[in-house]
């Protein structure tokens, strides 16, 4: 039976020293990645040969360390607006400066939500890494350039279901879409191995947003092009500027296998490479990136890292009004039906084999098998509550004998044709779900 256990008091860090140098050297495999995402020309590309000399270098250290200290700063603190009221701010006006290349401690922003110098550069200018704000789409049946157990981020709002390949996405992070009438922004942050759409809509506005080129905590940070404020990705949140405090509503994003999006989702679409820009689609930037034992890039996060779980244990994440919860990809292995029913929830977190890890091969088809999740309402359409077993490839609720797939489509049985309720959930890395989500209840499975 799952069971809690918090993340607020984590046993003592254990990091071994070669899991150090190999935190070093990969920290030079994520410079490099990141200055060739940015090379317009796509001509500058990161062997699997090269990536393993750099690796070799962090172990044998370098005058060019990413992992060094980033600033001689003295501490300061990272929750300035803590005790300020953002519900009280008219974030319709207009407004007084940009949060992107003007004065980020302008007295007229509201209080940031960070420290604006725990913001750091990751290299890039602002959409040096280019976000796609005109995509193309092909209908599934069409597509060839995608392999089966590749990556795919699912979107689907009002029955339009969109695949956006990660072999695309790892290279432009941000994708300003539409769904008939609701504006949509679907992200990725390779560092943090993190895929979250929201709706753009805030108030009187209609945000589009862009790469600043900058990380908060090892994360994407965002800017809106309408007032050049910061948003962190990871928590669709405006951080510093004319929107700090300002929340944007997110939109459920499920990453899949392509062969489980064609297959739940035969007239959907997917992505293209038709972007406006030359990459080398199909190939990963950031070869080894999601090696278990090495540590976030010490010179993109700043603080103690939660040492609950190894930094980059893969889990899913859930946030909601009750609080924040985990489950470690490593149990769903083990046990591909997890219940949820802390505070109150009614949900349940499916997994299946059969997604490739983009961050692992210098391709992005190549990786092992990391699986893939789905986090649901347990209950049918008629509010009847539902719980599962798993069976075969799919998952059998114990009410009906209906068989349901990862993505909650009832495929077999008395429900068939029915959709369970799609909760926004994030699969990720344990340090950046603990470090945006302080407190997280991790589920034990016993």
């Amino acid at each position: 039976m799952p069971s809690r256990r918090s993340s607020e008091t984590p046993p003592p860090a254990t990091p071994g020293g070669s899991a150090s140098r190999l935190s070093r050297g990969l920290g030079l495999v994520v410079a490099a990645a990141i200055a060739v995402a940015a090379c317009s020309d796509g001509a500058s590309e990161l062997s699997s040969d090269e990536a393993t000399e750099a690796v070799s270098a962090g172990e044998a250290g370098t005058a060019e360390d990413p992992d060094a200290d980033s600033t001689d700063d003295e501490a300061v603190p990272d929750d300035p607006g803590a005790d300020f009221d953002y519900g009280t701010v008219d974030y319709d006006l207009e407004p007084v400066d940009s949060a992107l290349i003007g004065n980020r401690e302008n007295p007229q922003f509201p209080p940031p939500v960070v420290e604006p110098a725990l913001i750091r550069s990751g290299g890039p200018p602002p959409d040096g890494i280019p976000p796609i704000d005109d995509p193309q789409f092909v209908p599934v049946a069409e597509v060839d350039f995608v392999a089966d157990e590749e990556a795919v981020i699912l979107v689907e709002v009002d029955g339009d279901a969109r695949a956006y390949p990660i072999q695309i996405l790892i290279w432009h992070e941000i994708v300003n879409d539409q769904f008939g009438e609701v504006p949509v922004s679907v992200t990725y942050c390779p560092l943090c191995n993190s895929a979250l759409a929201y709706d753009r809509r805030f108030g009187d506005r209609v945000l589009d947003f862009g790469t600043s080129g900058e990380l908060y905590q090892s994360a994407l940070v965002m800017y809106d092009r309408q007032t050049e404020s910061l948003w962190a990705h990871f928590t669709g949140q405006g951080l510093v500027g004319h929107y700090a405090g300002a929340q944007l509503d997110f939109i459920p994003a499920q990453t899949v296998s392509f062969a489980q999006f064609r297959e739940a989702h035969p007239d959907g679409r997917v992505l293209t490479r038709d972007t406006g820009a030359s990459r080398p689609y199909g190939q990963n930037p950031y070869p080894g990136y999601d090696f278990e034992g090495s540590d976030p890039i010490g010179a993109f996060f700043d603080g103690e890292i939660d040492r609950t779980l190894l930094a980059k244990a893969r889990i899913v994440g859930i946030s909601d009004a009750a609080g924040s919860v985990a489950v470690r990809l490593e149990d769903l292995s083990v046990q591909p039906v997890i219940p949820i029913t802390e505070d109150g929830r009614n949900l349940v977190v499916f997994h299946r084999p059969g997604l490739a890890s983009a961050l692992e091969s210098a391709q992005i088809d190549g990786g092992r098998d990391v699986g893939q999740t789905g986090v649901f309402v347990a209950e049918s359409a008629d509010g009847t509550g539902l719980s599962f077993t798993a069976d075969g490839d799919g998952f059998v609720d114990d009410q009906t004998g209906s068989t349901w797939n990862v993505v909650g489509q009832a495929v077999a049985g008395p429900l068939q044709g029915e959709q369970l309720q799609a909760v926004s959930h994030l699969d990720t890395f344990w340090f950046a779900w603990a470090t945006y989500r302080p407190g997280t209840v991790i589920i034990e499975v016993s």
